[in-house]
């Protein structure tokens, strides 16, 4: 399993790397389409476990997105700001109120609301990356420092268990100890970072706000990753699945490596607008 895990890492790294540092636009937008039509693809799996539309649904929605943004027609604060008011109003208070159940109209519903937050998540990696390839990696390292934190504390001094019912594994130390993570070395960058990252999140957001309103930043943000974690898991024990699709070898699903992001970028996207 290991080793599939690294082959699969090593090869998207050959694909991305070079895709985000060409300075090619088109090569960025389609290659985000594409990890784009698999998330919402995964998506309608989740809501309607064994059903044979989710291709043709995700054709519809993945065309619908090349079109907007091959033509720059997207509006990446709109999304932003409407993914994030979704996740405030319906999938942060479902971790405690529960999902509706499987073939219902309120699932579909909630299956239509989620592929919007989906496609507000790549809206903000659209306007991230038009920052800078930098600048939008920084977000994710800001994401995949707080996840691997959370493993190391909850494994050191995890006790209390953070949603036992959606995900076993995470507890309140995990969650504190990546938000912890996520400020010391996002504040390392600023102090010492130099020339180097004065083109990332953190740097820029610590020049435009001050140090309090990063610290506050990196909170909310660590505490996002969270809940779009969770949230994930809470649908995939209902489906049934232990992972979003089988689409990356040793990874799961395009969802399984994303599900964090989804409410963070929008959030760095908005923020990252009024710098």
């Amino acid at each position: 399993m290991l080793k599939t895990r690294v082959i699969t890492a090593v090869v998207l790294l050959a694909i991305l790397l070079p895709v985000l540092y060409s300075n090619n636009f088109t090569a960025f937008a389609l290659v985000a389409t594409a990890f784009f039509g698999a998330a919402i693809w995964e998506c309608f799996r989740l809501f309607n476990p064994g059903t044979q539309n989710a291709h043709i649904i995700a054709l519809v929605w993945t065309a619908a997105f090349a079109a907007a943004v091959l033509t720059e027609r997207i509006n990446p604060s709109f999304w932003a700001a409407l993914s994030l008011a979704l996740w405030i109003a319906r999938f942060a208070p479902s971790l405690k109120t529960g999902l509706p159940q499987l073939g219902t109209p309120s699932n579909t519903l909630l299956s239509l609301v989620y592929g919007f937050a989906i496609v507000g998540c790549f809206a903000a990696i659209v306007v991230l990356f038009s920052f800078s390839p930098m600048y939008l990696l920084s977000v994710m390292a800001i994401v995949w420092v707080a996840d691997i934190g959370a493993y190391f504390a909850g494994k050191a001094f995890g006790k209390r268990k953070l949603a036992p019912s959606i995900s076993p594994g995470k507890s309140w130390e995990g969650a504190i100890g990546g938000g912890i993570a996520v400020i010391v070395i996002a504040s390392a960058t600023v102090l010492f970072g130099g020339p180097a990252f004065a083109n990332t999140f953190a740097v820029r957001v610590q020049h435009g706000f001050g140090w309090p309103a990063l610290v506050a930043i990196l909170v909310l943000m660590s505490a996002a990753s969270v809940v779009g974690d969770l949230f994930e898991s809470q649908l995939k024990r209902r489906a049934g699945m232990k992972d979003s699709s089988n689409l990356l070898p040793g990874h799961g699903g395009v969802l399984d490596r994303i599900d964090a992001l989804i409410p963070v970028l929008p959030l760095a996207a908005l923020i990252g607008s009024r710098l």
